[in-house]
């Protein structure tokens, strides 16, 4: 698995809100507000290679060895479920509501 670096604003599809990129040499693929994510990746993080493009549910969170807290998502058409590395300013607080 390659993972390829993208720095990119986006609006989330979840909740509207319109997201900047981390600037502390972080990525992000998912909003902080909603946690809501989209399924645009395929084989690994970055390549955009997902025809799939469903909004990806924040269904909980992981803590994994190497990697820390991560929130899980699981997409709402094809059902895959991708962890991803949580990210400073997140509102994990909505993962309880």
């Amino acid at each position: 698995m390659v993972f390829i670096a993208r720095q990119e604003p986006f609006d989330c599809d979840h909740c509207g809100e319109h997201i900047e990129p981390l600037t502390n040499g972080s990525y992000r693929n998912h909003c902080p507000k909603c946690l809501w994510s989209k399924h645009v990746d395929k084989d690994g993080p970055g390549d955009r290679k997902s025809e799939c493009l469903a909004l990806m549910k924040p269904t909980g969170v992981d803590h994994r060895k190497k990697k820390g807290w991560m929130i899980v998502h699981l997409c709402t058409k094809c059902g895959k479920e991708i962890p991803n590395i949580t990210a400073c300013d997140d509102d994990l607080t909505v993962l309880k509501s």
